[in-house]
């Protein structure tokens, strides 16, 4: 039992590397804007990942930085690998990284100092020094939606103005991800939200969109939706809608606050790319022209690996693609040998197939898998990808391969070449010898 018990804690410890004991505050989307970006706190977060050596490393020091700091800066964690869209905001593109939320708390600053409490500690009192110097010199600290005044400074043409008239068609009737708010004009509440709505609009511009309905004007849009009280926010997800499918938003007021939920309603709700067969230009365009990366596999030849094996390999490549669906990825598969020239640009097949590549078709630089062609094995590799880590090198040629033009795989089994009989009856005796 005690035995158990050691491995379930050591288990907990790995995966929140913060015990509840510590004086590093854990930090989410729920609270981060109350804690830290609309306090008077200056504050030093660590975005993380449960998984990251360096992450583990830093821990004690975080945690004795965090006791020695106690009653003058707050040092929080953030588990960036679960709560993305925080990362994602703050544009944390590697693990660990560590802010300083001081005298602007709209613009951290990144902690570059020794990975050690006494260099924490430094940077911290640092930044509470500044802030009483701005305090001094008479400057307001930001918060999460910025000053009254950046706030009206963002442009409220990105909320879009519903009534009855255009909401069915604007709303109900695209693909689009909405959040609509019903207001009422004489709402303190409402007039509170706009400027946060606005900035949360521009944020989420091109991938939600977010509404304004006048609900003392457009009453019968506020009776269809029941609307009691003001402001009222109800969430519309992408893809086919009816008057129905409205569900309440559940997040907080402030534009971080209605960002993270909303992203997390969008990431949810995105189809995944789909895995396609690279059989000429047309598919190559389709699946990966403007993409930031393209993911290139080259499976076995038919005959070494039959249709199970190789759907096999294609579903584990969907799942991924699933997986990485908030990325602006393309991905492909061709088989071996159909396109000699990508697999010599990328160095494709050099140890055998299946084999993959990630390309940056912009910069012309590739990066190969060479750990293991499996579920795992790929999403340690793209994952390190997408925080910037892992080597990369030039395309070969530099300049995009060419791509052959091929037939599509047929979803059957490959059948080797029949061997065609000869027939020697009509062959004279002296063809014969020859033969």
């Amino acid at each position: 039992m005690k035995a158990l018990l050691g491995i379930l804690l050591l288990t907990v410890g790995a995966n929140c590397l913060y015990s509840s004991n510590s004086d590093v505050v854990q930090l989410n989307p729920s609270n981060f804007d109350k804690l830290v970006t609309n306090s008077d706190n200056v504050w030093i977060v660590e975005f993380f990942a449960p998984w990251c050596g360096h992450c583990q490393a830093l821990t004690p020091e975080y945690d004795k930085a965090a006791t020695a700091l106690k009653g003058v800066v707050k040092l929080g964690a953030v588990d960036a690998d679960e709560h993305k869209s925080l990362g994602s905001r703050f544009g944390v593109q590697g693990f660990p990284t560590v802010k300083i939320f001081g005298a602007n708390k709209n613009k951290p600053e990144d902690y570059n100092g020794a990975r050690t409490a006494s260099g924490l500690v430094d940077a911290a009192l640092s930044a509470a020094k500044n802030k009483v110097k701005s305090a001094l010199n008479g400057k307001k600290s930001g918060s999460s939606g910025g000053s009254s005044d950046s706030k009206k400074s963002k442009s409220s043409d990105d909320v879009i103005e519903l009534t009855d008239e255009n909401f069915d068609k604007l709303v109900l009737e695209s693909d689009d991800t909405w959040l609509v708010e019903f207001f009422a004009p004489w709402c303190g509440h409402c007039k509170n939200l706009a400027p946060e709505w606005a900035s949360a609009a521009t944020e989420l511009k091109g991938k939600v969109k977010l509404g304004a309905l006048d609900a003392t004007v457009h009453q019968e849009k506020a009776r269809e939706y029941g609307i009691k009280g003001y402001p009222t926010i109800k969430y519309f997800a992408r893809g086919a809608k009816d008057s129905d499918s409205a569900a309440e938003y559940d997040g907080g007021r402030t534009a971080g606050d209605i960002v993270s939920w909303a992203l997390e309603k969008w990431s949810a709700s995105i189809p995944p790319p789909e895995v396609i067969q690279l059989v000429g230009k047309d598919s190559w365009k389709d699946s990966c022209e403007g993409k930031q990366l393209c993911v290139v596999s080259v499976l076995p030849h038919i005959l070494d690996c039959q249709s199970d094996c190789r759907n096999g390999y294609i579903s584990t490549l969907q799942k991924l693609a699933d997986k990485f669906k908030q990325k602006d990825w393309g991905w492909l598969w061709a088989e071996a040998g159909a396109q000699p020239e990508v697999e010599e640009a990328l160095e494709i097949g050099g140890f055998g197939y299946p084999a993959l590549a990630v390309v940056n078709a912009k910069k012309l630089k590739y990066s190969l898998l060479r750990g293991s062609f499996s579920y795992d094995g790929i999403n340690e590799f793209l994952r390190d990808l997408s925080y910037g880590r892992g080597g990369t090198a030039p395309v070969k040629g530099a300049d995009l391969p060419k791509v052959r033009e091929t037939e599509a795989w047929d979803g059957k089994d490959g059948e080797p070449p029949q061997e065609e009989d000869i027939d020697l009856s009509d062959v004279d005796l002296d063809e014969k010898d020859e033969l």
